[in-house]
């Protein structure tokens, strides 16, 4: 197996990618078409037997997930296509339905046929108003061709497909907060049970994917489910889109089985910027915790990074040099989450604030070396307390940070503010030692 495998990328680079004459010249619909012919149980056996797990960050198994369905409720089923992409860092969604809209149409027609589903929405973060757009277009080619509307392709199959803009929300990328801000209220997390495979939206039963999952799901019914599960690792199937950014020569999204290795897709763009080396990076976007170098060569699935005491998440990858202060960064995505908390439980709403609070302090080197302590402290009053995984995300790069990186946080301390700017007394990033590494 070549180290990169583009299928979900495979026609980026193609003129006007985003039509359907082209999407439709290059094979395009063509899993649909034999889709149709198949049982719709058949469908959900081999998304299960391909081994997909959501590409969303959870990793559940996909096909596990549409036979949740109970068949037997007489309510409407629906699919909601997650694509409120909002994590740090993360950037694979946006791309894929700007290049590759009909993929995700394909995806959903498919995906909903399999689960019964006669309605399907696409979630779109609001603020990408030309993703927006582009969505909307392939849908309606896809209504022009027959591919959407009623008696598809005369297999007596009804599907509508609503593109739905949200308000821009973070929250909204959990789930049940996307359904409640699609039936038009604060998005919000909801208690579970029940959950959405039976009461979602609309208090239906309800399959939510993220978009790179659905998007998959094409190429496993083209080419089979033991196609799909030769790729990747034992409990890790599959290929999968790696966002690099930071530090790294050519940023960018590159397409791998999972298992591939940080080292691997770090030569594969070029490496590391010119005349410096990797300091930091986060294996699945900001709410993972971080890791160092001394992790280049771990396996970039559910199970290696779970081992390594983080999560794959998203993929999405950013990288740090020794420039950067990880008090600073640490901070900066604090803030993130604190803006972003909907506010419905208190340790978010109130945690989240007394962190930034007490990195700030820590940043500026106003704080003392207690306040480490105090951090970790806040930390395990949030973990596994907040009413959804917001709060926790929150805490992940600044235990880990300081796991790794404790002596750069004394040193801010120690120096009355940031030891590598310019401005400090000494150099001190060249000497800096990691603790705990």
């Amino acid at each position: 197996m070549d180290t990169l495998t583009p299928v979900l990328t495979k026609d980026w680079g193609t003129d006007r990618s985003w039509t359907l004459p082209v999407y439709e010249s290059r094979g395009g619909y063509a899993s649909l078409k034999k889709a149709l012919t198949m049982a719709q149980d058949d469908i959900i056996a081999a998304v299960k037997d391909s081994g997909l797990r959501g590409r969303g960050g959870a990793g559940f198994p996909t096909g596990m997930k549409w036979s949740f369905i109970p068949q037997d409720n007489p309510k409407p089923k629906y699919l909601v296509v997650n694509a409120d992409e909002s994590e740090p860092g993360t950037c694979k969604d946006t791309p894929l339905m700007m290049a590759s809209p009909h993929l995700l149409v394909e995806g959903v027609i498919i995906s909903s046929f399999a689960i019964r589903a006669n309605t399907a929405f696409i979630y779109i973060r609001g603020e990408i108003l030309h993703v927006i757009r582009r969505v909307q277009a392939a849908v309606a080619e896809a209504y022009a061709a027959g591919h959407l509307g009623k008696n598809i392709h005369g297999s007596g199959y009804d599907l509508d497909v609503v593109v739905h803009a949200g308000a821009g929300a973070y929250i909204c990328g959990e789930e049940t907060a996307l359904l409640e801000g699609l039936e038009g209220r604060r998005g919000q997390p909801r208690l579970r049970p029940p959950f959405p495979a039976v009461a979602g939206l609309y208090a239906s039963p309800t399959v939510i994917n993220n978009v790179e999952s659905i998007a998959s799901v094409p190429s496993i019914i083209e080419h089979g489910a033991e196609w799909f599960s030769a790729m990747g690792t034992e409990k890790s199937k599959g290929y999968g889109i790696f966002s690099l950014s930071g530090h790294v020569t050519n940023p960018g999204q590159y397409e791998a089985p999972l298992g591939i290795t940080l080292r691997e897709l770090v030569d594969l763009s070029g490496g590391i910027r010119a005349g410096h080396q990797l300091k930091f990076w986060t294996p699945g976007g900001s709410s993972t915790p971080l890791l160092t170098d001394e992790h280049l060569d771990l396996p970039l699935d559910f199970e290696g990074m779970a081992d390594a005491g983080t999560m794959l998440g998203t993929r999405a990858i950013q990288l740090f040099d020794e420039t950067t202060c990880v008090v600073r960064a640490v901070l900066r995505w604090t803030e993130f989450y604190k803006h972003e908390s909907c506010g419905k439980c208190t340790p978010c709403r109130e945690g989240t604030w007394w962190l930034v609070q007490t990195l700030a302090a820590i940043e500026q080197g106003k704080g003392q070396e207690s306040d480490l302590d105090l951090l970790l402290d806040q930390c395990d009053n949030i973990l596994g307390r907040s009413f959804c995984a917001l709060g926790d995300g929150a805490t992940s790069p600044i235990s880990s940070s300081i796991k790794y990186f404790r002596d750069e946080y004394l040193a801010h301390l120690t120096h009355g503010g940031c030891p590598l700017d310019p401005a400090a007394s000494t150099v001190w990033a060249s000497s800096l030692t990691r603790s705990g590494a």
